[in-house]
């Protein structure tokens, strides 16, 4: 019996970080769906996700209002944020939030981050 691959969405406006981000989550196993914006995500849905990554500082909606959207739509969804901005990783993080990471970051702890945000495939536990 094969394992299923986990899906990661990764929501970034910027092409080059999509597609590195694309390469270093296929190299790890995952099944990588990429977005321009926000919006474009919503119109394809959450259901069969596993793990959202998303930028913070976008056009239109921003990656803090998509993570409140999948928060009622998919509470059990992890978001992943991102952000080049470090003051603002610096609020969030003095405000709780833990799965949050500022460009450039660190490969193999984003790929660690994923790994534990997925539930456990014996239990269903994260």
């Amino acid at each position: 019996m094969s394992k299923k691959s986990p899906v990661v969405a990764v929501v970034d406006d910027d092409p080059r970080l999509l597609e590195s981000l694309e390469d270093l989550l296929e190299s790890a196993g995952h099944v990588v769906r990429s977005f321009p914006s926000a919006e474009a995500l919503l119109v394809n849905g959450l259901s069969d996700l596993d793990v959202l990554i998303t930028d913070i500082g976008m056009p239109g909606l921003s990656g803090l209002e998509l993570r409140d959207l999948v928060e009622k739509d998919r509470p059990d969804l992890p978001v992943i944020l991102i952000t080049g901005r470090h003051e603002i990783a610096d609020r969030l993080r003095a405000g709780g939030v833990s799965r949050l990471f500022c460009k450039p970051f660190d490969g193999p702890a984003l790929l660690e981050a994923i790994g534990s945000a997925l539930p456990d495939v014996e239990t269903g536990e994260r």
